[in-house]
């Protein structure tokens, strides 16, 4: 898909649209039944390199994700997604930290998360949240989360600015979305200047892989709804922390 493919289909969602109903698209709640399977034996903990912990060490990956942790851990779960998706908001405001000091710290578990992109906000935050790098990537993703309502009220009240930027193409389009949203503010604060985020957002070809490989892992894994997880590969049926956490511990990190 080529980059005005890729901008005419994130132009499709309605710019009148109030943000705070948007949200109500991600997934849902767990509706997964049945028991777990016989819990594995825990997993000795792995000690990190000299001077370091697991959680510090991030890398993007070859499929397009940020990952935290061990490279070689035993358990890797990947999740898939969206900055403006209030299930997501939930999942990390109520398991990142754990994930982080509990299991990814005991170098048994890593954890990725891809992009599933849903509009063009959600782009944004996301081609922000990348522009530091992968060390950055998860906290900004967090912080993101942990403020999404705000950043959701910012966008309702300037939705003439919204409006007038989904007018635009290329990487207009996102700096615009960007002031709209009042993300300039927002990651300043977090250490990425306003001259660097509009760098960020002015990277055509970088944005547009981030929706290519997204649509494309939407197609290939069936994923139709965020969040979505993977543990070595299997679908994991649930998305809150608290269904997730007994899976991984079932599988040995504990």
């Amino acid at each position: 898909m080529d980059a005005m493919k890729t901008f005419r289909r994130l132009a499709t969602l309605s710019v009148a649209l109030p943000l705070t109903l948007a949200i109500a698209a991600c997934g849902g709640s767990d509706t997964a039944e049945g028991e777990l399977p016989k819990a594995a034996e825990p997993i000795a903990h792995i000690a990190p390199p000299a001077g370091q912990q697991w959680a510090d060490v991030a890398v993007e990956t070859p499929e397009g994700g940020f990952r935290i942790g061990n490279p070689d851990a035993p358990l890797k779960l990947v999740e898939y997604a969206s900055h403006t998706c209030s299930h997501c908001a939930e999942f990390s405001v109520e398991g990142a930290e754990k994930l982080r000091d509990d299991y990814v710290a005991s170098g048994v578990l890593s954890y990725e998360i891809r992009n599933l992109i849903r509009e063009p906000l959600d782009l944004t935050i996301a081609t922000l949240a990348r522009c530091s790098g992968p060390a950055a990537f998860h906290p900004l993703a967090e912080q993101a989360w942990a403020n999404l309502g705000p950043i959701f009220d910012t966008t309702n009240k300037n939705q003439s600015v919204y409006a007038a930027a989904m007018q635009k193409t290329g990487g207009a389009r996102f700096q615009g979305i960007a002031e709209a949203a009042g993300l300039y503010d927002f990651f300043a604060q977090r250490g990425i200047s306003r001259d660097q985020a509009m760098q960020c957002l002015g990277d055509v070809n970088k944005i547009t892989a981030i929706v290519n490989r997204s649509d494309k892992d939407s197609k290939d894994l069936n994923i139709t709804g965020t969040p979505t997880f993977f543990l070595n590969g299997q679908r994991i049926e649930f998305t809150t922390w608290e269904a997730v956490e007994p899976v991984l511990q079932n599988a040995g990190a504990r």
